[in-house]
């Protein structure tokens, strides 16, 4: 049986995020009821509710370690029970977590060839000693064994292409905004007898990815934002959601965009939970008409501390 931590639910920035004053993220600066706060985006994986895969490394990743005494150290001076670290994409709520896990501590370090390129071209990086820390490759479409610090921890990951966009600090470095296959991942994660999927970022639902989720026992899915205007109607951005690699839960564009919760309609998914919720999002107000949309749809918003077991 795998064991599930959210760490964080929210996207870049958070929720609220430390510069915004909507009317959403007020509710949440006040504290008030139906409001959760919510760190930025992270999960922990576990087969036997000992050894940890951490997936991605949020700039949050000290508090809510913090907040998971399943995380917490256990033995010696110095240990923690996270002993493997998988990127989903290089956007910087995905790696600025790595800095806080500089301390000479062993853990294995897996991502695309593509996002090891990028972290490598930066030196700060370089704070990961490699005499703890090994940077593993992880392929395309090829079933993966994660190992841990003396023995497989018994999780084996399958990551695959979807689309996205490059992150945002190489926005200025990238003919191609789209990237290469590398860039933005799914990852299918099994303990052998049930397998999820987490997916933080997708631009857009394809056939294939249709097929890959189908009777899926449970899925994370990206829930930046709900409309693909959001941020522009709110007035705080003029980015819409396509431009920044997100697929939106209600779409946006007229009929070509009718969003995610259309598109995963008929596909069976048992269990389906919106993640990585910009601080605009209004599925984040609990009392809102579309959070009550998302969850008569049979979906849940992801929150920080959750816990599943499949």
């Amino acid at each position: 049986m795998m064991r599930i931590l959210v760490l964080g639910a929210a996207a870049g920035g958070g929720y609220p995020q430390w510069n915004c004053n909507t009317p959403g993220s007020r509710r949440a600066w006040r504290g008030e009821d139906g409001a959760k706060r919510r760190s930025q985006a992270s999960i922990a994986v576990s087969a036997d509710g000992e050894r940890w895969l951490l997936v991605n490394a949020s700039p949050d990743f000290r508090q809510q370690v913090l907040a998971l005494p399943p995380l917490w150290p256990r033995h010696g001076l110095r240990h923690s029970p996270i002993e493997a670290v998988l990127l989903s994409s290089g956007e910087i709520d995905h790696i600025a977590g790595l800095l806080s896990m500089r301390e000479r501590q062993r853990f294995d370090l897996w991502a695309s060839a593509r996002v090891h390129a990028l972290l490598a071209q930066n030196p700060i990086f370089d704070a990961l000693h490699p005499d703890y820390v090994t940077r593993k490759p992880l392929a395309l479409d090829t079933p993966t064994d994660i190992v841990g610090l003396d023995s497989l921890l018994g999780l084996r990951v399958t990551a695959f292409s979807v689309p996205g966009k490059v992150p945002l600090f190489m926005e200025s470095r990238s003919p191609d905004l789209r990237g290469g296959d590398e860039e933005t991942l799914g990852l299918e994660i099994t303990d052998g007898r049930e397998r999820f999927y987490y997916i933080p970022g997708c631009a857009a639902l394809t056939q294939s990815l249709r097929e890959r989720l189908r009777g899926a026992a449970l899925v994370f899915f990206d829930g930046t934002l709900w409309r693909d205007d959001e941020m522009q109607r709110a007035g705080v951005g003029g980015k819409t959601g396509a431009r920044m690699g997100h697929m939106s839960i209600a779409g946006g564009n007229g009929a070509d965009d009718a969003g995610t919760l259309a598109a995963f309609a008929g596909l069976d998914v048992r269990r389906k939970l919106f993640i990585h919720l910009n601080t605009t999002n209004p599925v984040l107000d609990e009392a809102s008409p579309e959070r009550a949309q998302v969850r008569a749809q049979g979906w849940e918003v992801a929150e920080d501390g959750m816990e599943l077991t499949i």
